[in-house]
């Protein structure tokens, strides 16, 4: 699956699932803009990717995506500095647990604003010059919790389910134009976020998942990488579940 001469974005790629797939789309061939909050874990990435594949191009830029014109900026960034955007990646993730009777109207606005109005703002802006060069693809960073829902995580799961309708929508308006907008679902993946799970809900999830074991991010950054490759050049507005067969 060579992404050689591509140009790739991702959002959320200062840890986790998006550094991954950032150091993924890299070895690949491809060179990336990296987006994400922490300059020095950006930093971190940075040399992840050089580590690699030796001369990738490699783009820093530290901003807030749920900011719309830091979005505009760092993608107009990305093809003033590679010529163009061939691949968009929508990581960026926040999780805030809760009863819904407890829920905070500003926890709800951050997991709406991180999880979903970014997507909005990022697949917006790649959108035109995706358009005019015909042809990109797009992969939005979804999760199980958006399609099976959990207790406890109301706007979490509300804001990933979101992720899946954008996805299918873009789809059909973009794929004329040869750009394909797909979603990925993560069930439990050995990153930050889930290192601060009660230990009777990670039992629980562990016992239930047919592989026997969480997934680590380059499980999804190899999903992400085919679905951004000629190799999935005829699949578009499809979500796939990356979660060792928990939702079977």
């Amino acid at each position: 699956m060579s992404l050689a001469g591509k140009t790739a974005l991702v959002t959320g790629a200062s840890r986790g699932i998006g550094r991954a797939i950032a150091v993924d789309l890299a070895r690949a061939g491809a060179d990336v803009t990296i987006v994400g909050r922490d300059e020095a874990a950006l930093g971190e990435t940075v040399r992840d990717v050089r580590a690699a594949r030796a001369g990738a191009r490699v783009l820093a830029q530290v901003a807030d995506v749920c900011d719309p014109a830091a979005v505009e900026g760092f993608v107009a960034a990305t093809v003033h500095s590679f010529g163009r955007v061939d691949i968009a990646v929508a990581s960026a993730g926040q999780a805030v647990d809760g009863l819904i009777v407890r829920a905070k109207p500003a926890d709800i606005e951050r997991m709406l604003d991180v999880n979903l109005k970014s997507a909005f703002y990022l697949v917006g802006a790649v959108a035109r010059p995706m358009m005019k060069q015909r042809g990109g693809a797009i992969v939005l960073v979804s999760s199980i919790v958006g399609i099976a829902g959990n207790a406890g995580q109301a706007a979490y799961a509300a804001s990933k389910a979101g992720l899946l309708g954008l996805a299918k929508s873009v789809a059909k308006e973009l794929g004329s134009r040869n750009v394909r907008v797909n979603a990925v679902a993560p069930g439990l993946i050995e990153t930050a976020m889930t290192e601060s799970m009660p230990a009777e809900a990670r039992k629980h999830y562990l016992d239930t998942i047919p592989l026997g074991r969480a997934g680590s991010p380059e499980d999804v950054s190899g999903v992400v990488t085919f679905l951004c490759s000629d190799a999935a050049r005829y699949v578009t507005g499809q979500t796939v579940v990356v979660d060792g067969g928990f939702l079977m």
